[in-house]
């Protein structure tokens, strides 16, 4: 009988379902993040090369004319 109502306090205690819902929530938000950097980083690295293009074919002039 004493595994019962231990079995049945058990069923009935919600301590720690707010820490289920958070921890969810976090990972949920952890996720988009790295799949919105993700998405970033490969529209700015073709980004990043063309401006490395552009400034390494400009020429320094070192006397005023």
């Amino acid at each position: 009988m004493k595994l019962f109502r231990l079995a049945r306090k058990f069923h009935a205690e919600d301590d720690g379902a707010v820490t289920v819902d958070w921890v969810v929530l976090t990972a949920a938000v952890v996720g988009l993040g790295v799949a919105a950097l993700a998405a970033i980083k490969s529209g700015t690295g073709s980004l990043t090369t063309k401006i490395n293009d552009h400034l390494a074919a400009q020429t320094i002039s070192t006397t005023f004319n």
